[in-house]
């Protein structure tokens, strides 16, 4: 019969708690973050995550191509070319042939794509101004610089074909 503290001895937890694992506090803050995004983008112009993405990519950048917009965005080019279907049946991006590499088309927005870009553009930032209020500017300096170093060394780690959601 066992007896003493060596029966009762339990193995640590891996994960003590949830709440301390770092890829989950990112994971909630940028759940939490794209929700108050959303209640820009998706509840006024109907938009998706991925499709807001390519909608400010396109917005700061006029031309792209879709497999240009999957790495920037970490989304997979699955959900790259979903979302611009979606948009381009809405008549808020268009594509040209890329002369360079028929294999591949030009993305750019039309005009009503332009006038969503344009209209939740100052929104979106004055969210991001709200979150980041209770940061001094020293503090905002430092986060940034951490999560630079963060996200290159995640790219490291990460397969190439990562989701955004993930972790």
């Amino acid at each position: 019969m066992a007896t003493g503290s060596a029966a009762k001895k339990r193995p640590p937890d891996p994960l003590v708690l949830l709440e301390e694992f770092l890829p989950y506090r990112l994971n909630v803050l940028a759940g939490l973050t794209s929700s108050a995004l959303a209640q820009i983008y998706a509840e006024r112009y109907g938009l998706s995550i991925p499709a807001w993405r390519i909608i400010v990519t396109l917005g700061q950048y006029e031309l792209r191509t879709a497999r240009d917009m999957a790495p920037d965005g970490v989304m997979h080019k699955s959900t790259v070319s979903r979302a611009v279907s979606a948009l381009e049946k809405r008549g808020l991006v268009v594509r040209r042939p890329n002369l360079d590499d028929r294999r591949e088309e030009w993305l750019a927005l039309t005009p009503r794509g332009r006038e969503i870009y344009e209209a939740v553009a100052p929104e979106a930032l004055a969210v991001e101004e709200r979150l980041l209020s209770v940061l001094t500017s020293d503090e905002r300096r430092m986060l940034s610089s951490l999560i630079e170093k963060l996200t290159q060394q995640a790219r490291r780690l990460a397969p190439g074909d990562l989701e955004e959601g993930d972790a």
